[in-house]
C-alpha cells in the first residue's frame, strides 16, 4: 500500500483509483483460459496417461506374454523353461514398474530445480519412447529381458510424472481452481488404465499376435507431448523464486491468466520468495530435520502411505475371483473389467467439478470412509458368498463401491495437497518424500498381498479396513482445510502445529509514481522462526 507526499486533487484522485483496482484485482477470480486449459490436457495426456496405462497394461495379456517367455527361453537353451522361473520372471515384469517409479521420484528434486518443471516433463519422455520402443521389439528380437529392463525404465518416468505433473499444474493454476485442476493428473492416470483394460480386449489387442503392439503404444502420448508442450509456459513461481526472472513469471502468468494485470500474484510470490529466504533450497535431508515443516511432512507420508497401503491394487487383483464366482463367464470378465474402469474415469470426473465447492478434507474423509465401509463388508461377503446365493453380488457391488470411494477422495487428492502444504523452496523434496512413499507402498502391497492372500484368504481386507481407518482419523484431527489458500495462509495454518510463527516486516522504501512524485511503499516480507 502506497501514501504519496503529495495530495493534490488529481494524486488523491488517481491513489484512490489504483487503490479500488487493486481490491478488484485481490476480488477477481482467476479463470479457466484456453492456454491453461491445454497446457494441462497436454501435460496430463503426455505424462499421467502413461503412468495409468502402464499400471494396467500387463494384465490382460500376462498368459501370451509368459507364452512369448517360455519360447525365448527354449529357443535360446533348447529346453523348456520351469514354472517356478516363469513365475520369477513375470514377477520381475510386474514388479520392477513400482520399483523404476520410486527411483524415479527420487530424481525429482534435482531435476525439477535444475530443468524446471516444464523442462523435466519434457526430459521426462525419453525414459518413455526409449523403453516403448524396446518393449515393441522384444518379441523379434527374442529377448524377454528386454521387457522387463524397459518396465523399470518406464516405471521411471511414472515416478517423475506423477510428482512433476501435478506441482507444474498446481503452481500454473489460480488458487480458486487449483483443486479441480490437481484432480486432472489422476484422472488422466485413470483413463490410461481404462484405455489399456479396453485395448486388452482380446478382440482388440490382448492376443497372442498384438501384445508388442500394446505395450509399445505408451510412446505416443511422449511423442505428442514433446511437440506440444514446449509452446505452453513454465511455472512462473519456478521463474520468479528460484530463477530471480521477474519478466520471464509476469510473462507467463499473463499468458495463462488472460489479462495483464498480474501484480497481485506476484507480490504473493514475492512473500513466499521473502518467508523462504533464511531456509534457502531444501534436500531431502534438510526437510526431515526442519522444525517448521514437520507436520507438512507427516501428513503427506501418512496420506500416501493410506492412499496404497488401503488396498486399491488389492482390489483390483481380486475383483477377477470375484466376478467370477458371482457367476460371470469367464470371457466376459475382461469386460466388466472395462465396466470397473468406466466407473473410475467417471467419479474422478465427478471429484474434479466437486473438489472446489466441497473441499479437499471432505472428499479424502468421505473416500476413506466409504473404502473401510466396503472392506469390511467385503470380508464378510467373502465368507458367506458360498452358503448365501446372493452374497457374491453383494461382493461385487463392494467392490465398485470401493473404487467409487477411492477414486473421489484417496486417489487425486494426496498430489493436490502435497503441492498446497509446502512451498517453493521445499516443494520439490517434499514431492520427493512423498513420491518415494507412494511407490514403495505400492511395491509393498504387490510384493506381500499374495503371500495375506494364502495365508488369511478373504479376511486380508481387514488389515485394509484398518488401515483406512487409522488414515481416516489421522485427516480428521490433523489435515486442515486448504480450498481458496494463497501458499504463504497454508503455511501460517500449519505454523500453530509446528509451534513456530511466520511474521509480517513492514520497511520503508522509496519509489515514484507515475508522474514522478516521491510516494512511501511498504514492502512485505515474511520470515518463520
Amino acid at each position: 500500500m502506497r501514501s504519496c507526499f503529495l495530495l493534490d486533487s488529481k494524486s488523491r484522485e488517481r491513489r484512490l483509483g489504483n487503490i479500488e483496482k487493486m481490491q478488484e484485482t485481490a476480488e477477481r477470480k482467476g479463470r479457466l483460459t484456453l492456454v491453461l486449459a491445454l497446457a494441462t490436457l497436454v501435460s496430463t495426456f503426455g505424462s499421467s496417461f502413461q503412468y495409468g496405462y502402464n499400471v494396467a497394461v500387463v494384465n490382460s495379456p500376462s498368459k501370451y506374454m509368459q507364452v512369448f517367455y517360455r519360447i525365448a527361453y527354449q529357443t535360446r537353451y533348447g529346453n523348456a523353461m520351469d514354472d517356478s522361473l516363469v513365475t520369477l520372471l513375470w514377477s520381475l515384469t510386474v514388479s520392477m514398474y513400482p520399483l523404476g517409479g520410486f527411483f524415479g521420484s527420487l530424481m525429482v528434486g534435482p531435476l525439477v530445480n535444475k530443468l524446471g518443471r516444464k523442462g523435466t516433463l519434457l526430459f521426462n519422455n525419453i525414459f518413455s519412447i526409449v523403453p516403448a520402443i524396446m518393449m515393441g521389439v522384444s518379441e523379434l528380437a527374442r529377448s524377454y529381458e528386454m521387457i522387463i529392463i524397459a518396465r523399470f525404465v518406464v516405471g521411471i518416468c511414472a515416478g517423475i510424472s506423477s510428482n512433476v505433473v501435478p506441482m507444474y499444474l498446481g503452481e500454473l493454476s489460480p488458487k480458486n481452481l487449483r483443486g479441480a485442476i490437481g484432480i486432472v493428473p489422476q484422472l488422466f492416470i485413470t483413463i490410461g488404465i481404462l484405455t489399456a483394460q479396453v485395448f486388452g480386449i482380446r478382440s482388440i489387442l490382448g492376443n497372442l499376435e498384438d501384445w508388442p503392439i500394446m505395450l509399445a503404444l505408451t510412446g505416443v502420448p511422449a511423442v505428442l507431448e514433446l511437440l506440444l508442450l514446449p509452446f505452453f509456459p513454465e511455472s512462473p513461481r519456478y521463474l520468479l523464486i528460484q530463477k530471480g526472472d521477474e519478466d520471464a513469471a509476469r510473462k507467463a502468468l499473463q499468458l495463462v491468466r488472460g489479462w495483464d494485470d498480474v501484480d497481485e500474484e506476484l507480490m504473493e510470490m514475492h512473500l513466499e520468495d521473502q518467508s523462504e529466504k533464511a531456509e534457502g533450497r531444501l534436500s531431502v535431508l534438510n526437510l526431515l530435520s526442519f522444525h517448521s515443516l514437520r507436520w507438512q511432512l507427516i501428513s503427506v507420508i501418512a496420506m500416501n502411505m493410506g492412499q496404497q497401503l488401503s488396498g486399491v491394487n488389492a482390489i483390483y487383483y481380486y475383483a477377477d475371483s470375484i466376478f467370477l464366482s458371482a457367476g460371470v463367464k469367464l470371457n466376459d470378465i475382461q469386460y466388466v473389467t472395462v465396466g470397473t474402469g468406466s466407473v473410475n474415469v467417471f467419479m474422478t470426473i465427478a471429484a474434479v467439478f466437486i473438489v472446489e465447492a466441497s473441499g479437499r478434507r471432505i472428499l479424502l474423509l468421505l473416500g476413506f470412509a466409504i473404502c473401510c465401509a466396503a472392506c469390511f463388508v467385503l470380508t464378510i461377503a467373502l465368507n458367506f458368498q458360498d452358503s448365501v446365493n446372493w452374497m457374491p453380488y453383494v461382493s461385487i457391488a463392494c467392490v465398485i463401491i470401493y473404487v467409487i470411494g477411492h477414486a473421489i477422495g484417496p486417489s487425486p487428492i494426496p498430489y493436490v495437497i502435497t503441492t498446497e502444504i509446502f512451498r517453493q523452496s521445499s516443494r520439490p523434496a517434499a514431492f520427493m518424500v512423498a513420491g518415494s512413499v507412494h511407490w514403495l507402498s505400492n511395491f509393498t502391497v504387490g510384493l506381500v498381498f499374495p503371500y495375506l492372500e494364502n495365508g488369511l484368504g478373504q479376511f486380508s481386507f481387514v488389515i485394509f479396513g484398518v488401515i483406512c481407518l487409522f488414515t481416516l482419523i489421522y485427516i480428521w484431527v490433523l489435515i486442515p482445510e486448504t480450498k481458496n489458500k494463497t501458499f504463504l495462509e497454508i503455511s501460517q495454518l500449519f505454523a500453530k502445529r509446528n509451534n513456530v510463527k511466520i511474521m509480517v516486516e513492514e520497511t520503508e522504501s522509496k519509489t515514484k509514481d507515475q508522474d514522478g512524485e516521491h510516494c512511501q511503499e511498504e514492502e512485505v516480507k515474511a520470515t518463520s522462526f
